[in-house]
């Protein structure tokens, strides 16, 4: 059933958005293109939560630039990305190959990933880390997700937590040090507009397509449309780490990823979310 009208007005503008992203984003050094590791863009706690990968098929849904997943690549698994941007995956393609890792890519919105990828054919789902923002509707994406695993498949969603998003996953033009709470926390009100001329990395703005929208989802939001699409959640782990340091006070721990000092108060940033396709 498609959208209505006013929201995929939204997901299209989201698309030309992220199209125009995609050549500052190659060239940043945020991402890191070539010289990062892309094992290093997860937290630890995300391996021994996802189980061991060799020979399994995983896809990576939202997939941006797919330096997430060629770390399912060199971890044996047969890997799969999905993304709605043309440009995106034209780049992450040319990054596997010359990584020389055998990824396959698909362009297509995430909506459509069961036409676009087949059904039942996964072991491992993965998403997350700024994807979820991007969805209207959790529950009809929840049914999708279902869709693509096998029996007894495995959805991970390592994203970052609502409670990050409601301060702000990127600074502010003249941000304040202090923890200010900015934006929705809980759904309910509609996509938010947002002004995307200066991307979250390094580099110049857009020369087109700046606007962008999110959706906002509550922690128990995500939990309820997975459950209700009839997945059963068997892990949840709250963090204080990020993979980049928000704020300038942040400091690098030994897993090579950032948290607030210890004098800061301990807030959740990302959360791990696992949850298993019964049957």
């Amino acid at each position: 059933m498609p959208f209505p009208r006013d929201v995929q007005a939204k997901i299209d503008a989201n698309r030309r958005n992220w199209d125009a992203r995609t050549p500052i984003h190659v060239a940043s050094r945020f991402y890191g293109i070539g010289t990062r590791d892309p094992l290093g863009w997860f937290a630890p706690f995300e391996w021994a939560d996802l189980g061991e990968l060799a020979g399994r098929e995983v896809a990576h849904l939202q997939c941006h630039l797919g330096v997430e997943t060629m770390a399912f690549a060199i971890r044996g698994a047969r890997t799969t990305g999905l993304d709605f941007s043309a440009n995106a995956v034209a780049e992450a393609r040319r990054i596997a190959a010359e990584a020389g890792l055998p990824v396959e890519y698909v362009h297509a919105d995430v909506h459509d990933a069961a036409a676009a990828l087949g059904t039942g054919r996964f072991d491992v789902v993965y998403t997350g880390k700024g994807a979820l923002c991007y969805l209207p509707d959790l529950r009809r994406w929840a049914d999708v997700v279902l869709g693509l695993l096998k029996p007894g498949g495995l959805l991970y969603i390592a994203e970052f937590h609502p409670l990050l998003t409601s301060l702000g996953p990127s600074p502010a033009p003249g941000d304040t040090p202090d923890l200010l709470l900015r934006h929705d926390y809980l759904e309910g009100r509609g996509a938010i507009e947002h002004d995307g001329t200066h991307t979250y990395t390094d580099g110049p703005p857009l020369a087109s397509d700046p606007v962008n929208y999110e959706w906002a989802h509550g922690l128990g939001e995500v939990v309820t449309s997975l459950v209700a699409a009839g997945f059963r959640v068997d892990r949840l782990t709250e963090s204080e780490l990020l993979p980049w340091p928000r704020w300038p006070r942040m400091v690098r721990t030994d897993s090579g990823w950032w948290a607030l000092p210890d004098d800061e108060p301990r807030i959740p940033l990302l959360y791990g979310l696992r949850a298993i396709k019964e049957g």
